[in-house]
């Protein structure tokens, strides 16, 4: 197990990001280092060529009051105090030859450059000059410099000391940075893992709902990072799926439910005729009973594949202008019978013209549910009012009636798909009709509300726009 885990090691999103960190931070480092380094160094470096300088004022200043021995002198003894291997002087001609010096025992590889003399003859106060040690690749800094007519100063300084400074700091940043890439591998890892930590319980709650446990939810800290905004919508989407899947049980429950009523009266029907049967006339009963059994079912089936290709953007709609009020009227005529069969007074309050576009048929369809359950539930004499209004804007087409209501616990659920209230279950009808006639109006860029006072009647809004939706 550990080996499997230390193989994985290196695919893993933490190890990656603790690569990043130690990478980053080890170039960020090595461009410090080299900034300083060079800073460093040329400080150095300033204060030899600076040290130098004062040399040749010195000695120009010498040899204004005294003769050349005495400035030998001072130069065999400048030598001698700093040591002959560590520095020397050389007073020249301007064509390099030598006049007077200090012990050059250890600088004989030393020699002038005539590019050097050429310049200082040009009018250059001083040049330096950078040498390597041919014997042991010690570094030499070297200043020529004019110090009277005729006569050129050579000072020439070993940069041991400067060079072991620099070979030190260079062995103590390197064991420095070793143990600070260390140290930020270990911060790395830390800072990777506790960003990480979120999406690790995430994972680990993905697993355990894939499992099953399909209560589980990803804890989050409220603290408003990314990580709490992911468990946050990973949580909103588990709602969501759960809400889904217990609508598709009741989905199925109430299909279940539906489905098993008419097929059972078709078995039962079948049943008594076969068992009880005489004449021809019973098996004809049979076989009606049968066909409108099958009707139903078929209308229901189709009904909820209606909807499902509605509300996937699947339907065709054929939008044209068509007058809404013509269609409302057409409706009430189709359903005036049923409205004097229970002495129902169907009221009209609808304009002379008012057109929209939209799908005739669909649109007729919604119309035709409305109305349908407005007189369903609604008792002998008794009211249903169905009127239009609207602007250029918007249309409003509403249905009241003054039936038996529904309560405010099922007035939530009643656009759901075969959704029946227990006060509508002694009524024929499927639950799909408030389904389809709302998938319509939103496919329209619609929508229907429902308000209802239980004992005293409901009232269906449906809102559609006049203008035609823009693709």
């Amino acid at each position: 197990m550990f080996l499997r885990r230390l193989h994985r090691l290196p695919r893993t999103l933490a190890f990656r990001l603790t690569l990043w960190y130690a990478s980053i931070f080890g170039i960020l480092a090595l461009v410090a280092f080299a900034v300083f380094y060079f800073l460093i160094a040329a400080a150095l470096r300033g204060q030899t060529d600076q040290a130098l300088l004062n040399e040749i004022d010195e000695f120009s200043s010498l040899l204004e009051v005294k003769d050349i021995d005495a400035a030998n002198t001072e130069m065999v003894l400048e030598a001698e105090s700093e040591g002959v291997h560590k520095m020397f002087f050389r007073l020249l001609t301007e064509k390099g030859d030598v006049m007077v010096s200090s012990n050059m025992s250890s600088w004989g590889h030393v020699v002038v450059p005539k590019s050097t003399l050429k310049r200082l003859k040009g009018g250059a106060d001083h040049v330096f000059e950078t040498l390597v040690r041919p014997e042991d690749g010690s570094r030499i800094r070297m200043v020529y410099g004019a110090i009277g007519p005729g006569k050129i100063l050579q000072i020439g300084r070993l940069l041991e000391e400067d060079q072991r400074f620099m070979t030190a700091f260079r062995e103590i940043f390197g064991t420095i940075m070793a143990l600070l890439m260390v140290f930020a591998s270990l911060i790395g890892w830390f800072m990777a893992r506790r960003a990480l930590s979120g999406v690790d319980e995430i994972t680990r709650t993905a697993q355990q709902i894939s499992e099953g446990s399909f209560e589980r939810r990803v804890s989050a800290k409220s603290r408003g990072e990314e990580i709490d905004r992911l468990a946050t919508t990973f949580n909103n989407m588990l709602d969501q799926v759960q809400a889904l899947v217990r609508g598709m049980r009741e989905v199925t429950d109430n299909i279940a439910h539906d489905l098993r009523s008419p097929i059972t009266r078709i078995r039962g029907i079948a049943e008594m005729t076969l068992l009880s049967g005489r004449g021809a006339d019973e098996f004809e009963a049979m076989a009606a009973n049968t066909i409108e059994e099958c009707d139903r079912l078929l209308g229901m089936i189709n009904a909820m594949l209606d909807i499902s290709e509605i509300e996937a953007g699947e339907g065709r709609f054929l939008m044209v202008e068509v007058d809404l009020v013509r269609l409302v009227r057409d409706a009430c005529e189709l359903f005036q019978p049923i409205a004097e069969d229970k002495c129902i007074d169907l009221v009209r309050k609808l304009p002379d013209h008012y057109p929209l576009y939209g799908d005739m048929q669909r649109l007729q369809r919604v119309i035709a549910n409305l109305l349908d359950n407005a007189l369903k539930y609604t008792p002998y004499g008794g009211t249903v009012t169905v009127s239009i209004n609207g602007d250029m804007a918007k249309t409003v087409i509403s249905f009241s009636d003054t039936g038996i209501g529904i309560s405010k616990e099922d007035l939530p659920h009643i656009f759901k798909r075969l959704y029946r209230c227990d006060r509508s279950r002694s009524q024929a009808g499927t639950g799909l009709g408030l389904s389809l006639a709302l998938a319509i109006a939103r496919s329209h860029g619609g929508d229907i509300t429902a308000t209802s006072h239980l004992g005293k009647g409901s009232t269906f809004t449906v809102s559609l726009p006049r203008a035609p939706l823009s693709n």
